[in-house]
């Protein structure tokens, strides 16, 4: 096979860097003019796209379409939002290019955070890290009355790939009810997985709703008024999907009702969210921001992976987390 030429749109260091060199090595490496500073910003368009033949990152959805040579894209992100469209699929499938994301890159940081915000909300620890009271008093007595475990209660997950997945497997061993809903169901999800017709009701038994829905045309708003009414009262609503899959002016009003008892949101629309927001003042609305999927060594575990594919891919073996 002749030397590829594979454009790298961020700049990685010092392990991450190695492991690059090594996998491409006999193969060119060419990095951006304009690197993005983080896997989750957009990138600039670049006309070196147009004379590679692997693209890792983030490249720019026009450039990829009118590049004559490319076989294969990797995005360096879970989600795939800007390059989530007909008019794109169609086109990547009928030149036969490749598409892949780097899911199993952050499923076990994601599924860590959620269990995290689960946990967190079931022993109550924003009221008990805020509350000095001295043992035996009411006060100190309500606390420990609120906290919970998590057995026995039931998640409903809304978006079910390789994130939900794992977070499945935390939740077993705790007696937790796992169901899910999923807009095309595969049949191996290992969970009951709900019909878009049962929804609303699957959303009024729910303890916790786990949002990780991707940010489409389809998915915009999709937990909007009469979705958040169809909750269990006082369930809790988990996101770390995308911010604008959530109609947050619905959220604020179901966090005030109290048909929504808790929101932990690690992304928002905008991000970050103005101080003036009005989901900053609810006191029982949590936010991160937009950091689930990150942990130690990230950039490293990230080249890894696509270091794997590029070896598959040269191989002619499928590719992990290929979406189109």
């Amino acid at each position: 096979m002749n030397p590829l030429r594979i454009y790298v749109d961020f700049v990685p260091s010092g392990e991450a860097l190695d492991v690059l060199r090594t996998a491409t090595r006999g193969h060119e490496l060419v990095y951006s003019r304009t690197p993005v500073a983080s896997v989750l910003a957009k990138a600039e368009r670049d006309p070196q796209i147009a004379k590679v033949d692997i693209a890792f990152g983030q490249p720019d959805p026009v450039a990829v379409l009118e590049s004559p040579r490319l076989k294969w894209i990797q995005v360096s992100s879970s989600g795939i939002t800007r390059y989530d469209t007909a008019e794109f699929r169609g086109t990547l499938s009928g030149r036969g290019i490749a598409l892949s994301n780097s899911a199993a890159v952050y499923e076990e940081a994601c599924a860590t955070h959620v269990l995290s915000f689960m946990l967190a909300q079931a022993r109550r620890l924003p009221l008990g890290l805020r509350t000095r009271a001295a043992n035996g008093t009411p006060e100190w007595l309500a606390v420990r009355g609120a906290s919970q475990t998590l057995r026995g209660q039931r998640v409903l997950i809304v978006g079910f790939g390789s994130i939900a997945r794992r977070l499945a497997t935390f939740l077993a061993p705790l007696g937790v009810s796992v169901s899910a809903h999923r807009r095309r169901p595969r049949g191996d999800e290992g969970v009951p997985v709900v019909a878009a017709d049962g929804l609303d009701a699957a959303l009024g038994m729910a303890d916790h709703v786990v949002n990780i829905l991707p940010e489409s045309p389809e998915t915009r708003g999709f937990f909007n008024v009469a979705r958040f009414a169809a909750f269990r009262p006082g369930a809790t609503f988990h996101n770390i999907g995308r911010g604008a899959t959530v109609d947050q002016t619905a959220l604020v009003e179901a966090l005030r009702s109290g048909r929504v008892g808790a929101a932990w949101l690690d992304v928002t629309d905008p991000e970050p969210l103005p101080d003036s927001h009005p989901l900053w003042a609810e006191p029982n609305c949590f936010i991160t921001p937009h950091v689930a999927g990150g942990h130690a060594g990230e950039s490293v575990t990230l080249v890894r992976h696509f270091a794997d594919n590029f070896g598959r891919f040269l191989r002619g073996e499928p590719l992990l987390d290929r979406v189109v």
